[in-house]
């Protein structure tokens, strides 16, 4: 108990108990997480040690940030072992520096699932997983720039991440500010491409945080103590050990609380197959309920139409807390989600004390790789067909819908014009698709620049967060108006979820997703874009068909397979 308490210390938990059935006596997000913090603090008891890295000196580079890259082996058991016998030397002949972060990866020759080796995990906390969209088919702007620049393609990227503990993190109430990307990029190098810092951003920085987010602040990032990396066709373990005497978290601390995560490992790795989970959805209450969303929306089509406003796209959100007959294993559920989810990126953020915040969105925010950076515009939805007819009808609809139409090129129009600010010259390429997922499809259009600087992400999520998609148009007006409708907090809903790393960095926008603590439920978010022709009841019904791939996978138990 000893070591969650200092965790809690680290991360400025305050944790109290509360009565264990207000959650079912009536809803609020409030509620959800005033119980999670207290069940969360008895369940999790190995949250790791670690430093904060916005405490130190941004300025000071650090004395090394290196890979070390052991053996190949053949098993998850294999690359444990050799980890902790790396992990020993490493305290035995300790680099000559005050500073450091030193990464240790193990090549095992076996594609394994990362999702599946985090389920394995315990719900060691803190947790992290991202897994990248599959982009096949679709034209690639960022290698175009990249190949215009005599720059090739070599780096191999992981397509699915999983990390548990916490080397470092990067943590504050606070917004955040561009020496807090200063204090991450201490910490990284291009030469060690895969020390990444994993994370995300809150929607308003400059909302009041609600209890279910105060675990994650107002930016929450972590550089996993052990990682796993899912590459195609093989698979790598790595244990990484961060330290800054100046921040009283010396090479020996870090390496006897990578040495406890180490102890809390699993090698007996399970297939979770993408099946539904075998609950039950028991009862479903929205905030705002369907009664108070009708005049929300009829309220924001009066300021949009208002002689001489400004304000052309809001997009309102909603929050909708379900409770289930049996607990929902966010792992697991992430997992089913990843199934259909192949033009999506998954993510899960799940910092001590705190519950999981797991997503599968289809919106890339940004790609950095070098001078290159790419971003797209998705707006307006309809649902799929229920045959190729039918979804070709569909999508004519949507292609000469004047008001779908008008709120794309909101959106286009508007992420043209923030890279033109950071960007020697933008492509627009095609100027409007569609997109389909497995159950919604989207109007689409990729954009790419030529960035003026390499190295300030920082400059890259001023300019593009929020984008039209989730906030509207203009966004400061558009967010003035979410704050006075919406009565709930998104927290880290529609912001940036991704990692920054040295070599590149790539960043989702935090929608179709949910906030989830085994034995409590969920609150799963979403928003719809209103515009001149928008119509409250269309709206709402787009609110239930996205909420719609969380809640039709929540049916049947995933069965396990062993991996050899």
């Amino acid at each position: 108990m000893a070591s969650l308490q200092c965790s809690s210390y680290f991360l400025g938990t305050n944790l109290k108990n509360h009565n264990s059935n207000s959650i079912f006596q009536c809803y609020s997000p409030t509620s959800f997480t005033k119980l999670s913090s207290r069940v969360s603090r008895q369940r999790f008891l190995h949250c790791s040690l670690s430093m904060n890295g916005c405490e130190a000196d941004h300025k000071a580079p650090l004395g090394t940030v290196e890979t070390r890259s052991l053996s190949t082996v053949t098993s998850p058991a294999a690359a444990t072992e050799r980890l902790i016998t790396a992990v020993s030397s490493l305290k035995s002949q300790p680099p000559p520096f005050s500073s450091g972060i030193v990464r240790l990866q193990v090549p095992i020759d076996q594609q394994i699932g990362a999702i599946d080796w985090l389920h394995a995990q315990n719900d060691v906390l803190p947790r992290s997983f991202f897994s990248r969209r599959s982009d096949a088919g679709r034209a690639d702007l960022l290698q175009d720039l990249a190949s215009e620049n005599g720059i090739g393609s070599s780096d191999r990227n992981p397509v699915s991440v999983a990390g548990i503990g916490s080397a470092v993190f990067f943590r504050d109430l606070d917004p955040f500010s561009h020496d807090d990307w200063r204090s991450i990029r201490r910490f990284l190098s291009s030469k060690s491409p895969l020390i990444r810092a994993y994370g995300g951003l809150r929607f308003d920085p400059y909302g009041k945080i609600a209890v279910e987010w105060e675990q994650f602040g107002s930016f929450y990032f972590t550089v996993p103590q052990v990682e796993f990396d899912e590459f195609g066709g093989n698979s790598m373990l790595a244990a990484t050990v961060a330290w800054d005497d100046e921040l009283s978290w010396t090479l020996q601390n870090a390496i006897e609380a990578l040495q406890e995560t180490m102890l809390q490992v699993s090698s007996v790795i399970m297939r979770l197959r993408r099946k539904s989970l075998g609950v039950s959805v028991v009862s479903k209450n929205h905030v705002p309920s369907e009664g108070a969303y009708y005049p929300a929306v009829n309220s924001a089509l009066e300021t949009i139409k208002a002689k001489n406003s400004p304000l052309s796209k809001v997009v309102l959100a909603r929050s909708s807390r379900i409770i289930t007959d049996t607990d929902i294993d966010p792992i697991a559920w992430l997992a089913r989600l990843q199934c259909e989810g192949q033009d999506a990126y998954q993510f899960c953020l799940q910092p001590p004390g705190a519950p999981a915040f797991i997503g599968n969105t289809p919106e890339r925010l940004f790609h950095r790789k070098h001078l290159g950076v790419c971003s797209e515009a998705l707006a307006a939805t309809r649902p799929r067909g229920d045959s190729g007819a039918q979804d070709m009808e569909i999508e004519r609809d949507l292609l000469t819908s004047p008001k779908d139409d008008l709120e794309f090129s909101i959106v286009r129009e508007n992420i043209r014009e923030k890279l033109k600010t950071i960007c020697d010259r933008v492509i627009v390429k095609p100027q409007k698709t569609v997109r389909k997922l497995a159950r919604v499809q989207h109007l689409y259009s990729q954009l790419a620049g030529q960035l003026r600087r390499e190295d300030d992400e920082f400059d890259i999520l001023t300019a593009l967060h929020p984008t039209p998609a989730v906030c509207g148009c203009p966004v400061e007006e558009a967010r003035l108006l979410i704050k006075q409708i919406e009565s709930f907090d998104r927290g880290m809903y529609a912001g940036p979820v991704g990692f920054f790393g040295g070599g590149e960095s790539e960043f989702s926008v935090g929608i179709r997703s949910a906030l989830v603590e085994k034995g409590l439920g969920a609150l799963i978010y979403a928003g719809t874009g209103i515009v001149s022709g928008s119509n409250p009841s269309s709206e709402w019904n787009e609110l239930e068909l996205k909420i719609s791939q969380f809640t039709k996978s929540l049916e049947h138990e995933p069965a396990l397979q062993p991996i050899n």
